[in-house]
């Protein structure tokens, strides 16, 4: 569905990507892992039109996608929800839905409200609720709820569990399953090592720019990989 080959990115002088390669496949989870500052937002922003790829091939669904502006990328089927949420606080809940509805072409804005926010039930009932006034969660909630009014088929998740309380985080993991079953390809960078265990079906760990780990749950906690790159032994945490 989605495929990165030798991929480097570059952003001014500094080298991000050094030639990373990425698959993921329909209805596919994959968790993009690594400390801080390796790359991994650079990967969503690069698959987005945001960040130019200065090599490498970059393509969705059997097309290349390099190159073109977000709006285009959005258009074929990619949604991307960033790590610091970008809600429009002054507007409600159905308006910030109904925006991003209308701005990728799809009219019937009710019926789109809601089916974007069936995932997260903690939005029912706050249509016209100011999204500047919503919790952290829910406002976390909204961001991917706004992200799935294009219908997308490929969900890009920056960080969308940081700083939030357990239940929320639960609330997302929910979420983020139901969009699974319902045949979304998920593309998720996330810190929350559990989190990223219970929802993927393909890992893979960055560090400075290069991929050096690519598999399943079970070798990822088998491996030396996180210890090295995370600073966390999963061995361990899997015994305890």
């Amino acid at each position: 569905m989605l495929s990165l080959k030798a991929l480097h990115v570059h952003l001014g002088s500094a080298h991000i990507l050094h030639g990373i390669d990425l698959d993921v496949r329909p209805s596919e989870i994959v968790c993009l892992l690594g400390r801080n500052g390796v790359g991994k937002s650079t990967t969503l922003r690069a698959i987005m039109g945001l960040a130019a790829p200065s090599q490498g091939e970059l393509s969705f669904e059997g097309r290349s996608i390099a190159g073109l502006p977000p709006h285009q990328i959005c258009a074929r089927g990619i949604a991307w929800v960033p790590e610091d949420r970008r809600v429009f606080a002054s507007l409600t809940v159905a308006e910030n839905i109904r925006v991003a509805a209308e701005v990728a072409g799809r009219r019937d804005a009710r019926a789109r409200i809601e089916a974007a926010i069936a995932p997260f039930p903690d939005l029912r009932g706050k249509w016209q609720q100011r999204a500047g006034t919503l919790s952290g969660g829910q406002q976390q909630m909204l961001a991917i709820a706004r992200a799935l009014a294009a219908q997308p088929r490929l969900l890009l998740l920056d960080e969308p569990s940081e700083g939030l309380a357990p239940a929320m985080v639960a609330a997302i993991r929910d979420g983020i399953v139901q969009m699974r079953r319902l045949g979304m390809s998920v593309l998720l960078v996330e810190q929350n090592l559990q989190l990223a265990l219970d929802l993927g079906d393909v890992f893979y760990v960055l560090s400075r720019g290069t991929v050096v780990f690519q598999g399943g749950a079970q070798e990822l906690r088998q491996s030396e990989v996180i210890a090295q790159h995370l600073g966390i032994d999963l061995r361990e945490t899997a015994r305890t």
